[in-house]
């Protein structure tokens, strides 16, 4: 078979399945009692993912390099991170949740490559001067999975976010640092055992309580329901006195969510700092200077920094739930400017084999 042929194939092909994978995970989610819709959004990311790999593997082998020289193929080579990165997540936190958020994003930067770039960016070209050595293949590959690994880490915690509604909840045993092992405080009473008094929250604790009572808020009595409550040593509360509720359901998944999350992006930012590294190596090489403060450049050192922090804060300072959450997500936006908005300027010297 003709390998341009093939490839023409396999990218409609790829977009197709993740398409039909995201309404899999979106069934999912919305009738949970359909326990092989699960299994079947799993086999139909693997099938995506091979596919794609397929994609890039005939690319391969009809140009002669890396297939990592232009927009086109550094989306599908990003797509295929990111199916790679969700089959990890999804294997080590069993939440069908994370094709939730996956899917679609794998889904649409599959369609931006097939439908959207004009059929001459996504033809194989000659490499420009720079980019025949072989640190194409060391840089750029693992600069996107780094971008891969961080893009499904902040999914999550955006994920995250959304099934705790924003609130500041105490979570345990999310991270390896000064917060990871500490008592969260939480204790769960049933209807018969709540106290008009609930013992005095621990500093670590940040001052909240987590109750479950009987009753899910409109008199039938017959769910269970979570209840985060702001409790002070000084002034005694009921439990029914300004609290929001939360399911132990909700509860359980914010915290695998926060957990998988923590450790996806572990796993991203160090083949961000080798992918930087690399690049400095490279630069020097081609152009004389490690360091140039490139748009691109400048932009991954951004990138860098904002998950650095991240991480630093979950290390050092014992960050968990909410506030690391808002960074990562934070974190989703500014590696999309790194990885394909300085391009769209058209300026520096990381702008060819792209728009302008």
């Amino acid at each position: 078979m003709n390998l341009v042929v093939l490839q023409n194939w396999l990218d409609n092909a790829s977009f197709a399945i993740l398409f039909l994978t995201m309404l899999v995970y979106w069934g999912g989610a919305a009738f949970p009692n359909l326990p092989y819709l699960a299994a079947l959004g799993t086999a139909g990311m693997a099938i995506a993912n091979l596919c794609m790999a397929t994609l890039l593997g005939a690319r391969w082998i009809e140009a002669g390099y890396f297939p990592l020289s232009n927009l086109y193929e550094s989306l599908f080579f990003l797509t295929w991170g990111i199916t790679t990165v969700h089959l990890i997540a999804e294997s080590s936190s069993r939440s069908r949740l994370v094709g939730v958020v996956t899917a679609p994003v794998a889904m649409a930067i599959a369609a931006f490559a097939t439908m959207t770039l004009p059929s001459q960016m996504q033809a194989s070209e000659p490499l420009v001067p720079a980019l025949k050595s072989n640190w194409l293949m060391m840089h750029v590959s693992v600069m996107m999975l780094s971008y891969s690994a961080l893009m499904v880490g902040a999914l999550l915690a955006i994920a995250f976010l959304v099934v705790t509604r924003g609130q500041n909840i105490q979570l345990q045993g999310s991270s390896v640092g000064t917060g990871g092992y500490r008592s969260n405080g939480y204790r769960l009473h049933k209807a018969s055992e709540l106290i008009s008094q609930p013992p005095a929250p621990s500093a670590e604790n940040n001052g909240f309580a987590r109750f479950e009572t009987s009753s899910n808020g409109n008199g039938n009595g017959n769910a269970n329901t979570a209840v985060l409550n702001l409790v002070t040593t000084s002034e005694p509360q009921t439990v029914a006195a300004s609290a929001e509720l939360l399911s132990p359901q909700r509860l359980s998944l914010a915290e695998t969510l926060d957990n998988i999350s923590y450790r996806i992006i572990g796993l991203g930012f160090p083949l961000l700092t080798i992918g930087i590294i690399a690049g400095g190596v490279w630069a020097n090489e081609a152009w004389g200077s490690y360091w140039s403060w490139d748009p691109k450049e400048t932009w991954a050192l951004i990138t860098w920094l904002v998950f650095a922090a991240y991480l630093h804060a979950r290390i050092t300072r014992g960050w968990q739930g909410r506030r690391p959450a808002i960074l990562a997500s934070t974190g989703f936006v500014v590696v999309w400017v790194c990885y394909l908005g300085v391009n769209l300027l058209g300026k520096g010297l990381h702008s060819y084999g792209w728009f302008f």
